[in-house]
């Protein structure tokens, strides 16, 4: 502090510039990470990068049942929601770490206000519709009726 109990503004500036770096930085980070969802026992993967957006989606084939094909879109409706939500949580779990990390070089700051971290864009809360009895054998939830 200077003499008189100011602030010494250039210090501060530094420190926001630094900060600013820090996030540019968390933010490529993130940009360039990808986490995988899984559901109906690895049947149906879907890859996120670290901002939320769906860049991959895998259906195995013996999901399909030919014989019941309408049966068999919702039971891959309901896979490939479910995958994408696990995929969506770990986006946001990883956007938390990455962009918590910056916040947490600044006392004080919270920066969910600035529309970063936290949540993804699609993403549930932890009320969505499925319980924790539907789970496939990884632990991951999926719709009721839909394991595989």
């Amino acid at each position: 502090m200077e003499p008189g109990g100011g602030f010494d503004m250039q210090q501060i500036l530094q420190a926001a510039q630094q900060m600013q770096a820090q996030l540019a930085n968390a933010q490529q980070a993130l940009a360039d990470s990808e986490v995988t969802g899984t559901a109906g026992g690895g049947a149906v993967q879907a890859v996120v990068s670290g901002q939320g957006e769906l860049v991959d989606l895998t259906i195995d084939p013996s999901v399909v049942d030919t014989s019941d094909a309408a049966e068999t879109a919702s039971t891959i409706a309901d896979l490939v929601l479910a995958a994408v939500r696990d995929a969506g949580r770990a986006a946001g779990d990883l956007q938390q770490q990455s962009l918590g990390a910056v916040a947490g070089s600044v006392p004080g700051l919270d920066l969910g206000g600035l529309g970063i971290g936290g949540s993804v864009p699609g993403e549930l809360d932890d009320d969505d519709d499925f319980d924790d009895e539907d789970d496939d054998e990884e632990g991951h939830d999926v719709a009721p009726g839909a394991e595989g």
